[in-house]
């Protein structure tokens, strides 16, 4: 390499702003390497990684540290306390000016942290931006892709309103505004929702380009195939704003999202949640729900 391209290729690294990349582990040894060995393959400069085993009781430990030999990154482990717990863990050595918290069983395309940490640098009003996902089965194998031709922009209202949620394996803080947040609510087992409300309501716009930044894996483990546990969180996400005119549709939202599930699982914890919906509040989706419950066998 030549002089002037290292004089270069040091410029851009102290430009570019640090991106910390916080990723929370639990049981994962599967796919450990996969995931890791994308985050090593950026193609943005500057970044440093913190990984939190949270009381895994696979192989992930041993894995990690064996993986620290190839890779730099730094590595801390808890007792089991969830993935919120995980994210504060990890928040308190990172010292980037952008977060991301991707899930180890994920993998990131290599221009990931490019695309959403340019948008950010450019974009100062945005606390958070996300993308679309490439969905694949536990063998890696291409399910379906997101597809979309333009940003969409989110105010407090309407990620309220709509239960929107940018997704953990694409989202991208600015540190500044979760450190304004009071990071994560460790008590909330889920967390992705719970940061872009607490991000949009302190006034931050909420983006999500149209172009896909990682491939998310499905498989039994996954934390949204839990919809009891979900549900829950997501509940006690929206709580804190109860006296908020979009309140009610989020929960009617949300309850619609778990019944996705229950209607298949359990028809009667299926009622139930319909029932907990005022009449004036259903919607077409919950409707839709309601006509599968009634047919499923």
């Amino acid at each position: 390499m030549s002089i002037e391209a290292t004089a270069s290729g040091a410029c851009n690294l102290m430009q570019a702003p640090l991106v910390s990349i916080v990723a929370p582990c639990y049981n994962a040894e599967k796919y450990l390497e996969e995931a890791i060995k994308s985050i090593f393959a950026q193609e943005y400069p500057h970044y440093e990684v913190i990984i939190v085993d949270d009381g895994s009781s696979d192989n992930s430990i041993a894995m990690l540290k064996k993986l620290q030999k190839t890779y730099d990154f730094q590595l801390f482990t808890q007792p089991n306390q969830g993935v919120s717990a995980a994210l504060n863990h990890g928040l308190r050595y990172a010292k980037g000016a952008y977060v991301s918290t991707p899930d180890l069983d994920d993998i990131m395309l290599p221009e990931s942290l490019r695309i959403r940490a340019d948008y950010l640098d450019k974009n100062p009003n945005v606390g958070c931006v996300g993308a679309l996902i490439i969905y694949m089965d536990s063998d890696g194998n291409t399910i379906k892709q997101q597809k979309r031709d333009q940003i969409r922009t989110y105010t407090f209202d309407q990620v309220l309103g709509g239960a929107v949620v940018i997704g953990a394996p694409v989202a991208l803080y600015r540190m500044s505004a979760m450190r304004r947040a009071g990071f994560y609510a460790s008590q909330l087992r889920v967390q992705d929702f719970q940061m872009t409300l607490r991000i949009a309501r302190l006034g931050y716009e909420i983006h999500e380009l149209p172009v896909c930044t990682t491939r998310y894996r499905r498989h039994a483990n996954n934390l949204s195939r839990k919809y009891r546990v979900l549900l829950q969180a997501d509940l006690e996400a929206i709580a804190p704003y109860a006296d908020h005119p979009a309140y009610q549709r989020a929960r009617t939202q949300l309850v619609n999202k778990a019944l996705k599930y229950a209607v298949v699982e359990d028809k009667k914890e299926a009622w139930r949640l319909l029932r907990s919906i005022p009449w004036r509040h259903l919607n077409r989706t919950s409707f839709k729900r309601l006509k599968r419950l009634m047919l499923h066998r």
